[in-house]
Order: structure tokens, then sequence, then C-alpha cells
């Protein structure tokens, strides 16, 4: 099973909260985690140099280890957000906060599953998140970071992000693997693992229930250990694959995904599904509280397990 210091937590999954870097550390600590994912840079109040060596410093000092990350930097997603600069000059401010806190990794995203329904589908959106992933090399080699893309609200099969790590650099790009987006782009969770086993740094990890509609499918993320994952052995092949990566708890309630797979559906329903979507800033989901709940009952489960 995975041990206490493999276990650590995402950031998001406690985003009701707005807690900031040095909350989430304290609360991580208190936790008895060594593992603290930051998976998004506006949880940092100061991004100077010196304020975030400070804060690796304390980490350390705490024997908890960071990853940080940012969203989407491929400039022609509909996440893409402009206001924080060009996509390249996102990744290399993450990769920069990420030297200066002593993260191994900077994970970005390429979008959501809107992007594979956009004009040039979701090969031209590969190509330019490549693009931008290409023109930053230099930046994380010269920083020691590898870059970490993850597969994110349905926007990749693990296939095709296995074949954008490939095309990128494997020596320096490698992935960051989401248990429950591999449910949204249809996968099963296990096969996803298998295909970018090779390449994993990262995790975000829940479980999920999923249930027929007349559309196809709903998906609902749970705590771990409250849907449909068989967890011993998703354990035991995740300790086998990817020896030494963190299992990071990425809880997110109350958020129920439509999956419109059925053939005969599947274009309109989508296209009324994409047309009745909330804004992309999208409220807590769930409050704080529970979310908090939900988090620490992942936990829990993990621990409590027996030993395999």
């Amino acid at each position: 099973m995975p041990t206490r210091a493999s276990l650590g937590i995402d950031n998001y999954s406690l985003r009701g909260r707005a807690w900031t870097a040095e909350r989430l550390l304290s609360y991580a600590s208190d936790l008895g985690l060594h593992w603290l994912f930051l998976s998004n840079l506006n949880v940092f109040s100061d991004r100077s140099d010196h304020a975030l060596g400070e804060f690796g410093r304390q980490a350390a000092d705490q024997g908890i280890r960071l990853h940080v990350g940012t969203l989407s930097v491929c400039p022609s997603s509909i996440l893409f957000d402009p206001a924080r600069g060009t996509a390249l000059e996102q990744m290399r401010e993450t990769i920069r906060v990420a030297k200066a806190v002593g993260s191994p990794i900077a994970r970005c995203v390429l979008g959501r599953v809107d992007d594979r329904f956009s004009d040039g589908g979701i090969e031209a959106k590969i190509q330019d998140l490549l693009d931008v992933i290409r023109t930053a090399r230099s930046s994380a080699e010269d920083a020691g970071v590898r870059i970490a893309v993850e597969n994110h609200s349905g926007d990749l099969s693990s296939l095709e992000l296995r074949r954008l790590i490939e095309a990128a650099g494997p020596d320096l790009v490698g992935a960051v693997y989401d248990s429950g987006n591999a449910f949204w782009a249809m996968e099963d969770p296990f096969e996803a693992m298998e295909n970018l086993a090779p390449y994993i740094v990262s995790t975000g990890i829940r479980d999920g229930v999923v249930w027929r509609t007349e559309l196809g499918a709903t998906l609902q993320w749970t705590a771990v250990g409250e849907g449909v994952l068989n967890w011993t052995r998703f354990r035991e092949r995740f300790e086998e694959l990817c020896p030494g990566v963190p299992m990071m708890i990425e809880t997110i309630s109350g958020r129920p995904n439509p999956l419109p797979y059925r053939p005969e559906v599947f274009p309109a329903a989508f296209r009324r599904l994409l047309d009745s979507k909330p804004p992309l800033t999208p409220g807590p989901h769930a409050d704080a509280d529970y979310q908090q709940q939900e988090l620490e009952r992942s936990l829990s489960f993990l621990r409590a397990a027996s030993p395999l």
C-alpha cells in the first residue's frame, strides 16, 4: 500500500477555503502529510524569488515536498486566460515558481473537453500546446524543472497525452495522471494509468460513480473509496508502475458531468450541453466544509486500508 510519505493533497480539493500557500502548508503538516500540490499560482500572495524561496525552505523544514502548477498554456484553448500573459509567459512563470520553491515539476494543462469540438479539433490544440512546450524547453532545462501535462477535464485521452509527451521529449516532459479525469475522457482509469505509466510524475486521485442516462451516462466524482474503483487493485498496480510517485488526493465535490456518448444523439446533445454550460469561472460547487470532509475521508480510507 502507499506509505504515509507517498500521500499528498492538491489544493483544488479545498478551493472553497481560498487558503493561501502558507495556510495550505500548515494544513498538510497538521494532517501528517509529506506532499502538497499547489496546482495554481494564485495561492502565492508574494511571488518574488525571495518569498518563494523562504516558502520552499519552510516546507522542507516540515518534511513536506512540493509540486506546483498552472492551468492552460494552450493559447487556442477555451480555458486559456490571456489576462495572465501569453501562453509562453505563463509556462515560464510556472517554471520559475517551481524552481524557487523546490518543486521538480511545473504542471500545466491543455484545456477542457469543449476543445475537442472547436475549430481544428483537438489535434490543432495539441500542436499549439506542443509549440509552447518546445519553446519553453530551454527555460525548463536551465531551471532543472520537468514540465508535466495533465489529462484534464476530458481534453486529452491517455494515448493522446502520451503522444504529446513523446513528441515534446520525455526527458523533460512528463504526465500528471488524474484518475477522475480519465472517467471524463470515457476511459478506464486503470487503462489510462497503464498508458501513461512510463511518464507519470504526479497525480490527482479521486473516485467516481457513473450511471446511465438517455444521452449515455453521467459521471459524479466521489471521495476515495466511495465510488466504483477497486482500490486494493488500484494501489497495488500504481505502486508497481509508478514507484516513488505520490498519490495526491484531489477530490471535486458536487459536479456531475454528462457523458453523452450514444452515437445517435452525441453531436446534438453535446452542442446543447456546451450552450448551457456556466461561465468558465464557476463557484465552489459544494460548500467548503463538505470539500474538506471529502478530502479527509479519502485520506482516512487510504490510511486505514489493510496492507497489500
